[in-house]
């Protein structure tokens, strides 16, 4: 098996203690798999530290809970910036483990951080990942539970985050109606 193998293989093993489960299977396990599905897809030459920074983005993230935070913008803000950083260490910890070199973690680190988001193709690569996982998987239940308005501010932020690359392959995806509809005004 090769580093890179290994070290995925221990990252799922962490996702697996995952104690929500969607029909038997960790939900982080299956987002960390829904971000690898699209970054083979949109990035199919990725390198082996986006590889396993992009399968660690929500790596451990049941340990921090929303509620752990005040209710407001400020509490969401705090929990996201406190997030990346588990991510991340959760992330170096295991790259170390399986022999990457401090470089490599420094890298994954932060890819993991979103530092330099918009200059920096590893970062923005990441992002279009969790973007096109939002998209495919999350975006109608959420819509679900919240005002058109707010759907719509949501959906124009996220597109701000995403590359062209992936505003195509969003375009691209067989979503019900509904969700076109409502992507549709966000977009106009």
């Amino acid at each position: 098996m090769s580093q890179l193998q290994q070290t995925l293989q221990a990252i799922d093993t962490l996702h697996k203690q995952d104690p929500k489960k969607v029909d038997g299977k960790a939900q982080e396990l299956i987002y960390a798999e829904h971000c690898s599905r699209w970054l083979e897809i949109l990035y199919p030459n990725a390198s082996e530290v986006l590889t396993i920074a992009v399968r660690s983005q929500h790596l451990c993230r049941w340990e921090m809970p929303r509620s752990d935070f005040p209710m407001d913008r400020t509490g969401y803000l705090k929990w996201r910036t406190s997030l990346a950083k588990l991510h991340a260490d959760k992330a170096v910890a295991t790259m170390k483990q399986n022999g990457y070199s401090d470089q490599d973690c420094s890298r994954a680190e932060a890819i993991i951080r979103k530092q330099g988001i918009k200059r920096d193709g590893e970062v923005q690569a990441l992002e279009d990942c969790a973007c096109m996982v939002f998209i495919e998987t999350a975006f109608l239940p959420f819509a679900a539970k919240h005002a058109e308005e707010k759907i719509i501010r949501i959906v124009q932020k996220t597109w701000g985050k995403m590359s062209d690359k992936a505003h195509q392959a969003a375009l691209a995806l067989d979503l019900p109606d509904a969700a076109l509809v409502l992507i549709k005004k966000a977009l106009a």
